[in-house]
């Protein structure tokens, strides 16, 4: 008997060890859209790969280029790119924004390559070009090895940077259109293309308005869905869930109904000091716990010299981190 309940502590000592090893390849964020502020999170700082998402700088590096729309000729190449393809063939001649529709809904590897041969001429320069743009971007913990996510021990991310990746793609119009879409189809010499989006609740849930999906062995399932209900925008990550589908959509309706969008400071004028007024253009509204407004501080950054028709910082504080930043006018 004390032999058995010795067995029984070393067992559930042994599990203990494997769930945590687990959680340590495990994350997920949830951020504020408008703002980019993290909202909830777990391990959502840990350095991870994240498959396929890679596909939203690809598509956003592509966009953000000095001519995003052409043709392009399918290479070799790109035709027999390892994992997930729309099946083009070499020599075919294709429009890229065609390409960066089955890019993000169906996540085709022969597109990623064959956008990176023509928007960097190479693939190796283009995946430069995505890791200059992340540095711009400052997510300072996401490197790129290649543009489509294929496993490589140095492709990685965050849940958080890969959020943030979300955020920005979103405000670019043309890849806001493309990755809420759910279906497109288009036609290439006598075949006719019909790609639906893999994310599965763009087409069942009315707050998904868009998403990616990715998995490889390596990072297991990865996926990122932009919600958004009553004004309130999240962007919710996850890496390496099983239960992804699920997780979002648990996430989003716990962040939905324990988040209320709180006016923090009103537009209009401000006496700064007894010669200076400043102008707020826009109100600040953020995504607040109850309560969570109070503990928030304000900062002005003030220009040296003369400020009266300069411009300087408003930044908001919580708990001695920036979580909002705008612009204020200082008035002649």
């Amino acid at each position: 008997m004390k032999r058995a309940f010795m067995l029984v502590c070393l067992c559930s000592f042994f599990l203990l060890i494997g769930a945590h090893k687990a959680s340590a390849n495990h994350a997920w964020a949830v951020i504020d859209a408008d703002t980019g502020r993290l909202l909830e999170g777990s391990n959502e700082h840990a350095r991870l790969p994240i498959a396929s998402l890679t596909k939203i700088w690809t598509a956003l590096t592509v966009l953000e280029s000095a001519e995003p729309f052409g043709e392009t000729t399918i290479s070799a190449a790109a035709a027999i790119s390892e994992g997930s393809s729309l099946y083009l063939k070499q020599g075919s001649v294709v429009n890229t924004k065609s390409l960066l529709y089955g890019l993000m809904l169906r996540s085709g590897n022969d597109a990623a390559y064959a956008l990176a041969e023509y928007a960097g001429g190479s693939v190796e320069g283009f995946t430069d070009l995505m890791n200059e743009k992340a540095l711009y971007y400052g997510l300072k913990d996401t490197v790129f090895k290649n543009p489509s996510g294929l496993h490589h021990e140095e492709h990685l991310s965050t849940a958080y940077e890969t959020a943030q990746m979300m955020r920005f793609a979103m405000e670019n119009e043309q890849f806001n259109k493309i990755a809420s879409t759910q279906s497109y189809k288009f036609k290439l010499g006598e075949t006719t293309y019909h790609w639906a989006n893999k994310h599965r609740l763009i087409h069942s849930v009315d707050t998904a308005i868009a998403g990616k999906t990715g998995f490889t062995k390596a990072a297991g399932r990865t996926l990122v869905t932009y919600f958004e209900k009553d004004k309130k925008r999240i962007i919710v990550v996850t890496l390496n869930d099983g239960n992804d589908w699920q997780t979002h959509m648990s996430l989003a309706e716990k962040v939905f109904s324990s988040y209320k969008i709180e006016t923090v400071a009103q537009k209009g004028r401000y006496k700064i000091s007894p010669d200076l007024e400043g102008e707020l253009a826009q109100p600040i509204r953020l995504l607040m716990k109850k309560g969570e407004a109070k503990s928030l501080t304000h900062l002005l950054q003030i220009p040296q010299g003369e400020t009266k028709g300069a411009s300087g910082q408003w930044i908001v504080y919580d708990q001695q981190m920036p979580i909002y930043e705008t612009n204020i006018k200082f008035l002649d």
